[in-house]
C-alpha cells in the first residue's frame, strides 16, 4: 500500500494524466460518443474534483520538509485571498467569454461592457493562480510547494497561451474589437465592476461552505 511520498507522487501522476488523456481529441470523442456531451462534462468534472481532493490529502500526508517560513500569520493569507478568488469564479461563470474558457452564462458578450473581463480576460485562471499562491504560502512544506507551485505555473502559462491562441483563431481585427476594453490583468478595471446582489450572496455562501467543509474533507482546519 502506498504511503508518504509514494502516495503523493501516485496522486500527482493520476491528476496530471486525468487532465491530459481525457481531453485529447480521440479519447474525448470516444467518451462523448458513449456518455453524451453533458455526461462527459459532468463525469469529467466530478472525477477531476475527486482526484484533486485525493491529491491535496496525499500532499498533507507526505513527509514534512519545510521550504518556506511557517507560522500562524501565513494561514491568514487564504482567508483573505479566497473571497477574491471565489468572486472571480462567480463573475467569470456568470457571463459569456469569447476570449477564454469557463463562462456558462447566456448574456451576450458586450465589448463595451466586458464586466469582469476588464479586470482579467481569464477570471477562472486568475482565481486558480490566487488559490495556488495563497495555499502555497499558508503551508510552505515541500509537498505543498510542489503541488500549489504546479497549479500556479499552470494558471499563469494558461493565461498567456490562451491569449495567443484566441488572438490567432479570431484574427487581429476581431480580437481588437472584442478585447479592446479587456485586460490580461488590471486593477483599474475593478471600478467598472457592478456585482449583483445575487453574485455577492453566492460568493459569500461558497466561501462559508468551503470553510465548513475544509476540515472534514481535507482534514485540516483553515482557521489560524
Amino acid at each position: 500500500m502506498l504511503t508518504g511520498w509514494g502516495l503523493f507522487m501516485a496522486a500527482l501522476a493520476v491528476f496530471l494524466a486525468s487532465h491530459v488523456i481525457p481531453v485529447r481529441p480521440p479519447m474525448r470523442l470516444w467518451l462523448i460518443a458513449r456518455l453524451g456531451l453533458r455526461g462527459y462534462y459532468i463525469g469529467y468534472s466530478l472525477f477531476s474534483v475527486l482526484v484533486l481532493v485525493w491529491l491535496i490529502v496525499a500532499a498533507g500526508r507526505a513527509p514534512y520538509v519545510q521550504v518556506l517560513p511557517s507560522g500562524p500569520v501565513w494561514r491568514w493569507v487564504p482567508l483573505l485571498i479566497m473571497p477574491v478568488a471565489i468572486a472571480l469564479v462567480v463573475a467569470g461563470a456568470g457571463g459569456v467569454n469569447p476570449l477564454s474558457f469557463g463562462a456558462m452564462g447566456r448574456r451576450p458578450f458586450d465589448p463595451d461592457d466586458p464586466g469582469v473581463l476588464a479586470v482579467t480576460r481569464h477570471p477562472m485562471l486568475l482565481a486558480l493562480l490566487l488559490w495556488s499562491l495563497a495555499h502555497l504560502l499558508a503551508n510552505g512544506d515541500l509537498a505543498h510547494v510542489i503541488l500549489f507551485g504546479l497549479f500556479a505555473v499552470f494558471a499563469f502559462l494558461g493565461m498567456v497561451v490562451i491569449d495567443r491562441r484566441r488572438r490567432r483563431l479570431l484574427g487581429p481585427k476581431v480580437w481588437q474589437v472584442l478585447a479592446r476594453k479587456t485586460a490580461w490583468l488590471s486593477l483599474s478595471g475593478l471600478v467598472a465592476l457592478r456585482p449583483s446582489f445575487a453574485a455577492m450572496v453566492l460568493t459569500a455562501a461558497i466561501y462559508v461552505g468551503l470553510l465548513l467543509l475544509h476540515l472534514p474533507v481535507i482534514g485540516v482546519s483553515p482557521l489560524p
